[in-house]
C-alpha cells in the first residue's frame, strides 16, 4: 500500500494545528479565570535557553505551511511573526489552516521525489527529496514544536491532557 506525501501530511497538520488553537483557547480562559497575566504564558518556557510559548507557535506554523508549500510547489506564504497575543497567535493559525485548505492533493502528486532545498545559498543549505523531507526533517521538527508548546502550559497549570493535544482525528 502507497501512501501519499498529501495524505502523510497536510490531515497532519490540520489536526494538530487545531488541536493547538484549541490548546491556546483553554490557556488564555486559564489565564483569565485565575487572573494571570497572559503574557507569563505567551513568553514561558521550559527552559532559560528555549524559546518562548509565542515562538513556539510561530514555528511550528511555519514548518506546517513550509512543507505544505514546498510539498505542493506552491508559493511560500511570508508571515512575519510579529504576534504577541493569545488573539494574534489563533489568527496565524487560521491563516495557515486557510493557506492549506487551498491546497489540492493532486498538487503533491510527484512530491516524493521533489527537490526540497533547505537554506538555499548559505552554508547550511542541504537538499532532500520530498519524502525524505518531510519524514526525517519537517514532521520531527513540527512535532517538536507543537508538542513543546503544549508542554509549557501544562507545565504553567493549565489544565490540558493527551486529548487536548491531539485533537480530533
Amino acid at each position: 500500500m502507497t501512501v501519499s506525501i498529501y495524505t502523510s501530511s497536510i490531515p497532519v497538520y490540520k489536526q494538530m494545528l487545531n488541536a493547538l488553537a484549541e490548546v491556546l483557547r483553554k490557556a488564555e480562559a486559564h489565564a483569565t479565570e485565575k487572573n494571570i497575566d497572559h503574557d507569563a504564558y505567551l513568553q514561558a518556557r521550559l527552559y532559560p535557553d528555549m524559546f518562548p510559548l509565542v515562538r513556539q507557535v510561530q514555528i511550528a506554523v511555519d514548518f506546517a505551511k513550509g512543507a505544505a508549500a514546498r510539498l505542493s510547489g506552491t508559493p511560500m506564504p511570508s508571515y512575519p511573526d510579529t504576534e504577541k497575543t493569545f488573539k494574534e497567535l489563533q489568527e496565524l493559525l487560521t491563516t495557515v489552516l486557510a493557506f492549506i485548505d487551498t491546497l489540492d492533493p493532486k498538487q503533491f502528486e510527484g512530491a516524493d521525489d521533489r527537490e526540497i532545498v533547505l537554506r538555499p545559498g548559505t552554508p547550511k543549505e542541504r537538499k532532500l527529496n520530498g519524502s525524505a523531507y518531510l519524514r526525517n526533517y519537517n514532521l520531527p521538527q513540527f512535532f517538536f514544536h507543537v508538542t513543546t508548546a503544549y508542554a509549557i502550559l501544562r507545565h504553567n497549570g493549565v489544565e490540558i491532557g493527551k486529548r487536548d493535544y491531539m485533537g480530533g482525528y
